[in-house]
């Protein structure tokens, strides 16, 4: 794809977050409030220090959730299960991280991998359901979210509940400190300011590994090939059976990682308080990324920064739901635009293709 091509792309998020802050505004008119007013309200709650520091904080779980997604979006697949895998991975790797303390960079490794291999597994069914029984992703990684959800309800309501806890809500043993991943305000000199989670650095390096392994691998190739057309790829050699089982085992390892933020380096224990939701944000973002580790980036800051600046309207009588609609919008207008662009780069192609045969 030459330059003016990516050019053209790069401008679909841009003319996305122009029309939905338009048709935003047409609604906050309808409804009697400053447009004007409500973004500059937003804008300089969400541009604060405390503001700020949560916008990255949530931007850790949105981002890595996006990388899981798009994984399978690389191989055509539609993994709508990040949200039970990440849910169910996060309870047993807080429950069995809180049974043992070891020294403090190898008790979080292992935390994280025992998350990362319950979450694959996890995938590993919805994939061994597609090719064995050719049951869509869709369907089985929706009905796996049900039956993760019920699994979770029961393991920490019977199984894994702390009772000698103070209150009244079911949750795990919290994590010895050992479990803990600490902030990063004494390294980075921020006082007078939240914690800023420690998981951040770790969050960048996974969108460094999901570069190298999808641009830079021979999986990835393949993966990608076969995302495009399968059909090519099955003649070239590829195995499209093994390539899913290996896309949707790869997808549930990073989900795997969502909860891991959360989990070490603030909330140090599982209940029914720890976040929800994050699975179904990051196929948003994935969508407004276009799949690319810079573009989800944005897109997770972006969300990020909505949801976090949207906080304040309450309190000045603007409903707080025009966040939620401002990027219904974005995702809306940037999907249709996306297909649109692709029609028109597949136009210039062929008609590249046709005037250099006439040549």
């Amino acid at each position: 794809m030459n330059l003016r091509y990516r050019l053209i792309s790069l401008s679909a998020p841009i003319l996305a977050l122009s029309l939905s802050v338009l048709l935003t505004s047409l609604i906050l008119t309808a409804i009697g409030k400053d447009p004007i007013e409500t973004f500059v309200l937003m804008y300089d709650y969400g541009t604060t220090g405390k503001s700020l520091v949560s916008v990255f904080n949530r931007f850790i779980p949105l981002y890595i959730s996006a990388i899981a997604v798009a994984v399978g979006f690389k191989m055509g697949l539609f993994n709508i299960g990040v949200e039970g895998q990440y849910l169910l991975s996060a309870l047993l790797a807080a429950a069995i991280g809180a049974s043992f303390s070891v020294s403090r960079p190898l008790h979080i490794l292992l935390i994280m991998l025992i998350a990362t291999a319950i979450s694959s597994v996890w995938g590993a069914i919805a994939g061994y359901l597609k090719v064995s029984r050719g049951i869509h992703e869709v369907i089985s990684t929706i009905m796996l979210n049900y039956i993760g959800t019920g699994i979770i309800a029961y393991l920490l309501g019977q199984v894994f509940n702390d009772e000698d806890a103070a209150n009244l809500i079911p949750q795990t043993t919290p994590l010895p400190e050992t479990g803990q991943i600490p902030s990063l305000n004494n390294l980075l000199n921020i006082e007078n300011l939240p914690s800023l989670h420690g998981f951040l650095p770790i969050a960048i390096f996974l969108g460094l590994l999901y570069y190298f392994l999808i641009w830079k691998t021979t999986l990835g190739y393949n993966l990608r090939i076969t995302g495009q057309n399968p059909t090519a790829a099955k003649f070239s050699g590829v195995d499209p059976k093994r390539l899913t089982m290996l896309a949707m085992v790869i997808s549930g390892g990073f989900a795997g990682l969502v909860g891991m933020g959360p989990l070490l380096s603030y909330h140090h224990q599982y209940s029914i308080d720890f976040p929800a939701g994050i699975g179904f944000a990051g196929i948003g973002v994935a969508l407004l990324g276009r799949n690319h580790p810079v573009g989800m980036a944005f897109g997770a800051i972006l969300f990020a920064f909505l949801e976090r600046s949207s906080q304040i309207l309450d309190l000045r009588d603007v409903p707080k739901e025009i966040e939620t609609m401002m990027s219904a919008f974005i995702l809306l207008i940037v999907v249709v635009f996306y297909e649109v662009i692709r029609r028109y780069i597949v136009t210039q192609q062929i008609k590249e293709a046709s005037r250099q045969v006439d040549d």
